[in-house]
């Protein structure tokens, strides 16, 4: 373990772009690559696991909900990636700056709880996945799995760009199989377009908030930030709409992959009025409604290519939030290990208790878990992209602020309508009590990263590097830039 600054990324990561780069050709061609590794977060198995739910009971109605989410998350996507461009800093990072130094921690606290709800997600999906292939017992899969991503994240090792191609291999595979399954299953178009329609059905909220979390990620917005750093010359040069069209990109084909999945469950499962409760159901329904062997086979392989495409992401997020946050920096297979470990203890409960019917219901429930953490990371992102501050001449202009502001209170009010549904659920008074205390401080929180003040760059160094000394950012704003590490550190 190493405690100190630094990037977790690898080195090309940090540097500047190349002379060919300053054509807006190949600024979209050098950020698509950390695009496609972000819009990995956006289809793994927590999405599988929402959007099979959400088709097998809802059909197409909760289409146009997955599509709203991943408006909302084009527009924190782009936001975060300016961030990292311009102001040359990760979410985590920015965080530790410009807020109070006692905000750290529990924001803190907070990403690693969103981090392992997403590799308990990963975990179970991934066991499944090797259940469905090789029929292994589920329990040894979920142990399997803490070793799953060790190989690739040793052949890639510090080289991003070879990072990037193994990424974007999976992801391709992904795509192709569930294309395979979309074919087969023979949706109709016209009721496609009718789940655009906006409805939500009475007992579909809570499955509607999971594919909001499944969709707009927490991780994912300290990820994209951490790809983006660029020193601030080059930081100038680079285009906001080169990340935009990249972001969009890369987003759009991850709704595809998602819509892919909603649709082929809509179209097999509630038009033959299954309710699916477990991914291994689903995956032996297949072969039956659909007529075809391989289908089975294509839904096991792709479920699994996404729980490792995943995990990689999410290692190398976890590594910068702990890193921005209490500037402690961990190999990634450290990480990988500590993270997993601290998600196999309640995978292991529910999958020797309930099975991989319980294993569904704990995914659903850990995308619902990422939403309800999202503000508390939008809510900065929106401030450091706005403020002069921080982004110099790249702060977002009013409209931008408008869509900023308006993504923002549109996740806000969706985790504030389910916290309302469960208050009315609950049947005790005590534990509505403490829901309603949770709340309340939770919002307390949130009103405090919302409107307290930031804190001055121009004016301190940054906390805990003695001697950091403010540069020229390259809208005429100033941050503390680090000195080289000491050997110490």
């Amino acid at each position: 373990m190493r405690v100190g600054a630094g990037s977790v990324l690898p080195e090309d990561t940090r540097g500047g772009s190349s002379p060919r780069h300053e054509s807006g050709r190949w600024q979209f061609v050098a950020r698509l690559g950390p695009a496609v590794i972000v819009s990995v977060g956006y289809m793994d198995p927590g999405n599988w696991a929402t959007d099979l739910e959400g088709g097998a009971r809802f059909g197409y109605t909760l289409l146009w909900v997955l599509v709203a989410s991943n408006a909302v998350a084009l527009v924190l996507q782009v936001l975060s990636a300016r961030l990292g461009a311009a102001a040359g800093l990760d979410l985590a990072e920015a965080c530790r700056r410009f807020y109070p130094p006692w905000m750290a921690v529990p924001l803190w606290l907070l990403a690693e709880v969103a981090m392992v709800a997403c590799d308990l997600a990963e975990l179970l999906g991934s066991a499944i996945a090797l259940h469905m292939l090789f029929r292994l017992p589920i329990v040894l899969g979920a142990i399997l799995t803490a070793f799953d991503a060790f190989v690739l994240l040793a052949l890639t090792g510090r080289r991003q760009r070879l990072l990037e191609v193994v990424v974007a291999l999976l992801v391709g595979a992904v795509s192709c199989c569930l294309g395979a399954e979309l074919v087969l299953s023979r949706p109709s178009s016209a009721e496609v377009v009718g789940g655009l329609v906006p409805r939500m059905p009475s007992d579909a909220l809570y499955v509607a908030i999971g594919i909001v979390g499944a969709t707009v990620m927490p991780h994912n917005l300290f990820l994209h930030s951490s790809l983006e750093r660029a020193s601030g010359t080059d930081a100038g040069r680079r285009s906001p709409k080169s990340s935009l069209a990249a972001t969009a990109v890369a987003l759009n084909a991850a709704l595809l992959v998602n819509a892919s999945i909603l649709i082929l469950s809509g179209a097999v499962f509630a038009r033959a009025r299954y309710a699916v409760t477990d991914l291994d159901d689903a995956r032996n329904l297949l072969a039956p409604l659909l007529g075809s062997s391989v289908a089975p086979v294509l839904f096991g392989i792709g479920l699994l290519l996404s729980g490792q495409s995943a995990t990689i992401t999410s290692t190398l997020a976890g590594q910068i939030i702990m890193e921005g946050f209490v500037r402690v920096r961990l190999s990634p297979l450290l990480r990988r290990l500590v993270t997993r470990s601290l998600a196999l203890v309640p995978a292991l409960i529910v999958l020797t208790t309930r099975g991989g019917r319980g294993a569904t219901t704990l995914m659903i429930t850990t995308q619902v878990i990422l939403s309800l953490e999202l503000p508390f990371a939008v809510a900065p992102l929106v401030r450091f992209t706005g403020s002069a501050n921080v982004m110099g001449r790249h702060a977002n202009g009013l409209g931008t602020r408008a869509v900023a502001f308006g993504a923002a209170a549109l996740v806000t009010l969706s985790n504030a309508a389910l916290i309302l549904h469960f208050l009315r659920a609950i049947p005790s008074a005590g534990w509505r009590g403490v829901l309603v205390f949770a709340a309340g401080l939770t919002t307390i929180f949130f009103a405090v990263l919302a409107f307290t003040p930031l804190r001055d760059p121009e004016a301190r160094s940054s906390p805990g590097r003695a001697g950091a000394r403010p540069r020229r950012a390259p809208g005429g704003a100033r941050w503390p830039c680090p000195l080289p590490r000491t050997k110490a550190e």
